[in-house]
Protein backbone atom coordinates (compact mmCIF):
# COMPACT_ATOMS: atom_id res chain seq x y z
CA UNK A 1 0.00 0.00 0.00
CA UNK A 2 1.19 3.60 -0.41
CA UNK A 3 2.67 5.59 1.91
CA UNK A 4 -0.35 7.64 3.53
CA UNK A 5 -0.60 10.89 5.41
CA UNK A 6 0.82 11.34 9.22
CA UNK A 7 1.26 7.39 9.01
CA UNK A 8 -2.39 6.46 8.88
CA UNK A 9 -3.38 3.16 7.76
CA UNK A 10 -6.88 2.03 7.09
CA UNK A 11 -6.17 -1.33 7.74
CA UNK A 12 -4.95 -0.90 11.23
CA UNK A 13 -7.78 1.78 11.95
CA UNK A 14 -10.14 -1.17 10.46
CA UNK A 15 -8.90 -3.84 13.16
CA UNK A 16 -9.38 -1.65 16.12
CA UNK A 17 -12.95 -1.34 15.42
CA UNK A 18 -13.12 -5.29 14.53
CA UNK A 19 -14.18 -4.59 10.95
CA UNK A 20 -13.33 -6.55 8.00
CA UNK A 21 -12.55 -5.21 4.94
CA UNK A 22 -11.33 -6.21 1.64
CA UNK A 23 -8.34 -5.50 -0.33
CA UNK A 24 -10.75 -2.90 -2.20
CA UNK A 25 -12.84 -1.53 0.63
CA UNK A 26 -9.14 -0.43 2.31
CA UNK A 27 -7.80 0.83 -0.99
CA UNK A 28 -10.81 3.03 -1.61
CA UNK A 29 -10.93 3.84 2.10
CA UNK A 30 -7.43 4.66 2.37
CA UNK A 31 -7.29 6.99 -0.53
CA UNK A 32 -10.68 8.68 0.52
CA UNK A 33 -8.76 9.26 4.41
CA UNK A 34 -5.59 10.52 2.39
CA UNK A 35 -7.70 13.37 0.75
CA UNK A 36 -9.26 13.67 4.44
CA UNK A 37 -6.21 14.74 6.26
CA UNK A 38 -4.59 16.53 3.28
CA UNK A 39 -7.76 19.12 3.60
CA UNK A 40 -7.13 19.07 7.42
CA UNK A 41 -2.97 19.81 6.80
CA UNK A 42 -4.58 22.55 4.56
CA UNK A 43 -6.60 24.01 7.73
CA UNK A 44 -3.61 23.43 10.24
CA UNK A 45 -1.90 26.55 7.71
CA UNK A 46 -4.89 28.75 8.62
CA UNK A 47 -3.45 31.48 11.47
CA UNK A 48 -6.36 31.14 13.75
CA UNK A 49 -4.32 33.57 16.37
CA UNK A 50 -6.85 36.25 16.77
CA UNK A 51 -10.00 33.45 16.59
CA UNK A 52 -11.56 32.82 20.67
CA UNK A 53 -11.65 29.10 20.58
CA UNK A 54 -15.71 28.25 20.79
CA UNK A 55 -17.42 24.69 20.83
CA UNK A 56 -20.12 25.81 18.41
CA UNK A 57 -20.99 28.81 16.17
CA UNK A 58 -23.87 30.04 17.53
CA UNK A 59 -24.63 30.56 21.50
CA UNK A 60 -26.14 27.25 22.71
CA UNK A 61 -27.64 27.39 26.28
CA UNK A 62 -28.88 24.81 28.27
CA UNK A 63 -32.69 23.43 27.39
CA UNK A 64 -32.89 20.95 29.75
CA UNK A 65 -35.94 21.96 32.55
CA UNK A 66 -34.97 22.06 36.26
CA UNK A 67 -34.27 19.21 38.26
CA UNK A 68 -37.43 18.91 40.89
CA UNK A 69 -38.40 16.12 42.51
CA UNK A 70 -41.43 14.27 41.03
CA UNK A 71 -43.29 10.94 40.94
CA UNK A 72 -41.04 7.73 40.00
CA UNK A 73 -41.69 4.38 39.06
CA UNK A 74 -42.67 1.88 42.09
CA UNK A 75 -39.33 -0.42 42.36
CA UNK A 76 -41.42 -3.44 42.94
CA UNK A 77 -43.41 -2.90 40.32
CA UNK A 78 -40.37 -2.31 37.64
CA UNK A 79 -38.45 -5.66 39.47
CA UNK A 80 -41.82 -7.54 38.91
CA UNK A 81 -41.61 -6.00 35.29
CA UNK A 82 -37.98 -6.79 34.64
CA UNK A 83 -37.33 -9.94 32.21
CA UNK A 84 -34.18 -10.81 34.94
CA UNK A 85 -33.14 -9.09 38.24
CA UNK A 86 -31.04 -9.78 40.72
CA UNK A 87 -30.64 -8.20 44.47
CA UNK A 88 -32.73 -5.67 43.58
CA UNK A 89 -31.14 -4.73 40.25
CA UNK A 90 -32.47 -5.16 36.64
CA UNK A 91 -30.11 -7.91 34.71
CA UNK A 92 -29.27 -7.07 31.75
CA UNK A 93 -27.42 -9.12 29.29
CA UNK A 94 -23.76 -8.76 28.20
CA UNK A 95 -22.63 -6.62 25.61
CA UNK A 96 -19.02 -5.72 25.50
CA UNK A 97 -17.25 -8.99 24.33
CA UNK A 98 -13.80 -7.31 25.31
Amino acid sequence: MAETNQGMDVGYVAKLACIDLTDEEKTLFQGQLDQVLQYVEQLNELDVGDVEPTAHAIPVYNVLRKDELGESLDHNAVMANAPSSANGHVRVPKIIDQ
